[in-house]
């Protein structure tokens, strides 16, 4: 049984606006920006039952080292200058695709909407968010742990320098993929991701093995909290019973900044029913 579900991605900005409009254009999402509380979100369309809010959030401290969760996008034709970013790598012998930063310098890789290699069931890529990548100095536990959690199933690469979570409830991207870094978490994560409580508090999480870092309060009504490599994410109450979707697990079209995942097939399903 799931203790959680897969809630929506933020982003820490210095600057919002000029944050959120970039990733507008790079995820084709409209970005409305929130005078009052100076934050910012992306809509997504409303045609998939999955489609997941992305948050721009507000922060004061700039970017300070590589970050250790990125996001794989597709573009057309693959070129980071159409929406705007800025190529930190070009495709070479070791890699198919562009690696590139948005204007604060998260760097993130940009893949051709049309491969040309991708299986012919596979249905064809549309631009927008892909994969959701996060360095990790042992994946296969950390993947085991979120499987776990979210109630997916894990793989890996004979080396176990990759890992990848499949069929967890909630998640609506291709691909969530953990790959091997050598260096420790130093410092906190510029995007993070959301969870949907299947409890009123994270008691299940924290006995699993997460961390509770900050609890509601009177500025906030969810708790943030670390996951056992320090990953920062927010756990939110669910106060509705939780309603059936469907979930998409999508292609690998190529390995992301640390690493070569494998092909993923698109499988089709729903949550689970002691869920519903």
């Amino acid at each position: 049984m799931a203790l959680a579900k897969f809630k929506d991605l933020s982003i820490d900005a210095n600057e919002v606006m000029l944050v959120g409009e970039f990733w507008g254009r790079a995820l084709e999402q409209e970005f409305v920006y929130d005078d009052d509380s100076g934050t910012g979100m992306l809509q997504p369309g409303l045609d998939d039952e999955l489609e997941r809010t992305i948050w721009i959030n507000a922060v004061p401290e700039a970017k300070s080292v590589k970050s250790r969760v990125h996001l794989d996008v597709t573009v057309e034709g693959g070129r980071p200058e159409t929406v705007g970013a800025v190529t930190l790598r070009e495709p070479d012998d070791e890699i198919s695709w562009t690696v590139a930063a948005d204007p604060e310098g998260n760097e993130f890789c940009v893949f051709d909407i049309d491969p040309g290699d991708a299986e012919e069931e596979i249905e064809p890529t549309e631009p927008g968010l892909l994969d959701l990548v996060v360095d990790s100095y042992e994946p296969v536990k950390i993947a085991t742990w979120w499987a776990r959690v979210l109630d997916g199933e894990v793989g890996q690469n004979d080396e176990g320098s990759e890992a990848w979570v499949t069929d967890a409830v909630g998640f609506p991207y291709a691909n969530w993929l953990f790959v091997y870094v050598p260096e420790a978490k130093s410092a906190k994560n510029r995007i993070h991701w959301d969870v949907e409580l299947a409890g009123p508090d994270p008691k299940a999480l924290v006995d699993a093995g997460a961390t509770v870092v900050r609890e509601p309060d009177d500025e906030i009504s969810w708790w943030v909290l670390n996951d056992p490599e320090g990953n920062e994410f927010c756990a939110f109450e669910h106060f509705a019973p939780v309603e059936k979707a469907t979930y998409r697990v999508g292609v690998v079209f190529g390995p992301s900044i640390d690493g070569t995942p494998p092909d993923l097939p698109a499988v089709e399903g729903s949550w689970p029913d002691d869920l519903a």
